[in-house]
C-alpha cells in the first residue's frame, strides 16, 4: 500500500509539473518528500512494534513453561525439593564458614593497627585477612622484612596472643607479581617467583612466633605470580606482590597455644641484601 501510494503521488507531482510555475511546483515536490519521509518512518515504527510483540509473546511463553515445570516439580516430587533445599543449606553454611566474623575485640584492634601503619597493611573484617603490601613490608627481590614492617608485625603478634585470639587459626600466604627472577644474586636465595612468596610468608610467620605466637596456630603457603588480584604491566604489578594473613577458628583437635609453646620450632629462611627494583629482580 505504501508503495502504492507514493507512486499516486508520483504522478500527481509530473501531471502538475507541465501547467504550474516552477515555485509551486518545488513546493509541491518538498511535500511529497516530507509525506514520503513520514510514511517511511510509520512503516518502521510499525515494524518495531511488531518485533516487540513478538519478543513479548516469546518471554510470556517462556514464563508459563517455567510456571509450569515449577507446578510439576511441587506437585510430583517433594523429595527433589526436600534434596535442593538441604543443598541450599549445606553450601549456605559453608559460605557463612568461610567468613567467620572475628571476635568484635580483635575486629577493632585489627582495624586500628591497619589505620596506623601508614599503608603498610590493610584489614578485611569480612573475611579476617590482613594484607601486608611487600613493596613496603620487604626490600625489592628480598624475603628480609624492613624495621617498619618488623615493628608493626610485632603490634600484630601482640593482638594475636589477645585472649580473645588465641585460639585463631593464622594462615599466612605470599604473592609476585609476573615479573621472572632475573638477576642471578636473586636467584641464587629464591629461583622462582614461587619460591621468593613463600620464603615471604615463612618470613612473617617466623616472626610471629618469635614474639610468641604458638607455632602450631600456622599454615604457610606461597602462590608465587599465580593468584593476581590485579592485572599486570610490563614491569608487574604492586598490588599483586603481597602477603596476606587468613584469621580462622582453629580445627578440632589442635593443641592448645601454651601446649605448642613447648614444641615452638623455627624455619631457617634464605636471605640476601638487595636494592635492585622488584621488576627487575
Amino acid at each position: 500500500m505504501r508503495l502504492a501510494l507514493i507512486a499516486l503521488s508520483s504522478v500527481a507531482v509530473v501531471s502538475l509539473a507541465g501547467c504550474i510555475p516552477q515555485n509551486q511546483y518545488d513546493d509541491l515536490m518538498t511535500s511529497y518528500r516530507s509525506k514520503e519521509q513520514q510514511l517511511l518512518q510509520l512503516q518502521n515504527e510499525f515494524d518495531t512494534s511488531r518485533a516487540n510483540e513478538e519478543m513479548l509473546r516469546k518471554q510470556l511463553a517462556q514464563a508459563a513453561a517455567d510456571l509450569d515445570a515449577a507446578k510439576a516439580l511441587v506437585g510430583g516430587d517433594a523429595g527433589a525439593l526436600d534434596a535442593l533445599q538441604a543443598r541450599y543449606e549445606a553450601l549456605l553454611a559453608q559460605v557463612n564458614s568461610m567468613s567467620t566474623p572475628l571476635p568484635e575485640s580483635v575486629n577493632d584492634a585489627l582495624k586500628a593497627l591497619a589505620d596506623a601503619s601508614g599503608g603498610l597493611l590493610t584489614f578485611d573484617e569480612r573475611t579476617g585477612m590482613v594484607r601486608f603490601a611487600s613493596d613496603v613490608t620487604f626490600d625489592s627481590g628480598s624475603a628480609k622484612l624492613t624495621a617498619k614492617a618488623d615493628a608493626i608485625i610485632k603490634q600484630f603478634a601482640s593482638i594475636l596472643n589477645s585472649s580473645d585470639a588465641q585460639n585463631l587459626e593464622v594462615r599466612v600466604v605470599g604473592h609476585t607479581d609476573n615479573v621472572p627472577i632475573r638477576k642471578t644474586t636473586t636467584a641464587a636465595q629464591h629461583p622462582t617467583n614461587v619460591h621468593l612468596s613463600a620464603h615471604r610468608a615463612i618470613s612473617v610467620r617466623e616472626t610471629l612466633v618469635t614474639d610468641g605466637v604458638g607455632a602450631n596456630r600456622f599454615m604457610v603457603a606461597g602462590y608465587g605470580e599465580f593468584r593476581p588480584i590485579a592485572t599486570n604491566g610490563a614491569r608487574g604489578s604492586q598490588e599483586n606482590r603481597r602477603v596476606e594473613v587468613f584469621l580462622t577458628p582453629m580445627p578440632n583437635g589442635a593443641l592448645s597455644s601454651s601446649d605448642a609453646a613447648k614444641t615452638t620450632n623455627t624455619v631457617a629462611t634464605p636471605e640476601k641484601t638487595t636494592t635492585e627494583p622488584e621488576n627487575f629482580k
